[in-house]
């Protein structure tokens, strides 16, 4: 029987009208058969610094009072060898010419979440995905995500890619993690200096990891991979 993987995707600055330079898909996965004892773990390090088991981790409350429990979570990431993260980082939103390609800012951030996705499936393998619950909205988006999932691997009887479901990150330390992880990755890439703390976790996973997260690494990278993508505009030619 092939072996299951857990995909938990959260994304960062991905509306298109924030104001923001840049957008953050980010997606932590790992076997089937470790998520219970992962999200144990998460569990433990919430309540040796003092905190409910239950304490939602999120990159918006990354503190200097919470500082060192955050970098142990980043820590217990790099040290679990069936953990794994990608980002997606879409530069220069601002200069996106949708209407040239006849498509609207939807279809392109599904086109996204494809190019962050793509690079992780094996057809030997099975999938399921899991995303933060954002909206009423949501519903639409997972089986609108799951189709384009499914239609670009040729996956028309939902084999491979078995479920796409949004969950409540409070309730999942995955998607947490995800959450964490992706913030670091949108902050180092806005170049924010506002936040010591959140300087301190950048820091951390750009001396673990080996890469300095604004920069693409190689494709075959499984620990930390960051894919930098670029609208053809700003090459010349278009998106």
């Amino acid at each position: 029987m092939a072996e299951t993987i857990n995909i938990y995707c959260d994304e960062s600055c991905h509306l298109e009208h924030d104001r923001q330079p840049i957008m953050v898909l980010g997606a932590v996965w790992c076997p089937l058969d470790r998520t219970r004892e992962i999200a144990q773990r998460i569990r433990e390090i919430k309540m040796r610094h003092g905190l409910p088991a239950h304490f939602e981790i999120k990159w918006g409350k990354v503190s200097p009072a919470l500082k060192h429990f955050y970098l142990d979570v980043l820590d217990y990431f790099f040290d679990d060898d069936d953990l794994h993260f990608r980002a997606l980082v879409a530069m220069d939103k601002a200069i996106l010419r949708h209407d040239e390609f006849k498509q609207d800012h939807d279809t392109w951030y599904y086109k996204m979440y494809f190019d962050m996705l793509k690079v992780l499936f094996d057809p030997s393998f099975r999938y399921r995905i899991y995303l933060d619950y954002k909206d009423t909205h949501g519903n639409k988006k997972i089986r609108r995500l799951h189709d384009v999932l499914c239609n670009n691997m040729y996956d028309f009887r939902r084999e491979i890619i078995e479920r796409v479901q949004a969950v409540r990150s409070h309730e999942v330390e995955q998607v947490q993690l995800a959450d964490l992880l992706t913030g670091i990755v949108s902050y180092a890439n806005r170049k924010l200096t506002s936040s010591s703390a959140k300087i301190t976790l950048v820091e951390r996973m750009r001396e673990r990891s080996g890469y300095s997260l604004t920069r693409s690494t190689l494709l075959a990278e499984k620990k930390v991979n960051v894919f930098c993508w670029t609208p053809r505009a700003s090459r010349g030619f278009g998106e």
